[in-house]
């Protein structure tokens, strides 16, 4: 199989392009803020003993238990609240602030399902944690970036549960059970639309649970103050829109992704190539737009 076929994206980190990106996510500081010391925990479980020799004279039992911990994280929420991108950007500056030369980042591709043949799911996640392990050798770290995590990762009791898929997720916990062994170079994150679908195995090896919600009100009003600036919008207009992007008895509110992959492109198109873009073209594009649909997590 090719590289391609595997991963979607094998990233030299730090990236500048993902180190820019951050900027662009609403409120990625506090949410790096809220996981990145347990994740660079997990990145560095090897150094744990010699952390507590040093501070306490001796490798304490807690020490033990924590250099044990399973390398997985779950970012679960609803289609379009920015798990994958803030996944890759965390993963990032956690990997830039740890200063190790050549880190890499790996995003699973959904290719990894195959086209059906029998044992060829469960094959081409084995390689993908071999070809991670095969990368980071002996100094290197990674963090592997699963998206989409409960189409491979689905409950194996599940009665529409096929064996092919049963297959894979014994070998999706085989792989994150191997990564343990790695001594905190590699972190897994899953990133996941359903989390109750998620086999009770793989989710009792996370070692977080992170919730991503769709933007509340006052989310709104920042995003559409940061990628609207430049327009001199009235303060009032600035409200219309975040009243039009909100919540209803009929639907509900727009996603991160609503704003920037549809409401954005429609509102610029309204205006390209002849008029200058005004409250006028946003106004509309908005009551254009829809928000996506909730994906149920049941």
């Amino acid at each position: 199989m090719t590289k391609t076929t595997i991963f979607d994206a094998e990233t030299l980190a730090p990236d500048p392009t993902l180190t820019e990106r951050e900027t662009t996510l609403l409120g990625f500081n506090l949410r790096y803020e809220r996981v990145s010391d347990q994740l660079n925990l997990l990145l560095n479980k090897g150094e744990v003993d010699s952390w507590s020799r040093g501070k306490h004279g001796g490798v304490l039992p807690i020490a033990k238990l924590v250099a044990d911990q399973y390398p997985l994280v779950v970012f679960h929420g609803d289609v379009g609240t920015g798990k994958t991108a803030i996944a890759e950007c965390i993963a990032n500056r956690l990997l830039k602030e740890s200063r190790t030369e050549d880190a890499l980042i790996f995003r699973l591709s959904n290719r990894v399902r195959g086209s059906g043949l029998v044992g060829e799911m469960g094959s081409l996640l084995a390689e993908a944690f071999e070809r991670v392990t095969k990368a980071v050798g002996r100094n290197r770290r990674a963090v592997l970036i699963i998206d989409e995590g409960d189409s491979i990762a689905a409950s194996r009791a599940q009665d529409q549960s096929h064996h092919e898929d049963k297959v894979a997720v014994n070998t999706l916990i085989q792989g994150i059970d191997d990564m343990r062994r790695l001594r905190g170079r590699v972190a897994v994150i899953l990133c996941t639309n359903r989390l109750s679908a998620l086999d009770p195995a793989l989710l009792r090896r996370a070692a977080i649970v992170e919730k991503f919600e769709r933007p509340s009100e006052q989310a709104r009003r920042e995003l559409l103050e940061m990628d609207l600036a430049g327009l001199k919008l009235e303060a009032s207009e600035i409200e219309e829109l975040v009243s039009l992007s909100g919540p209803t008895d009929e639907r509900p509110g727009w996603t991160f992704s609503d704003f920037r992959t549809r409401f954005y492109p429609k509102a610029v198109a309204k205006a390209f190539p002849d008029s200058a873009l005004t409250f006028e073209c946003l106004k509309v594009a908005a009551q254009e737009t829809s928000a996506s649909r909730v994906m149920e997590d049941r």
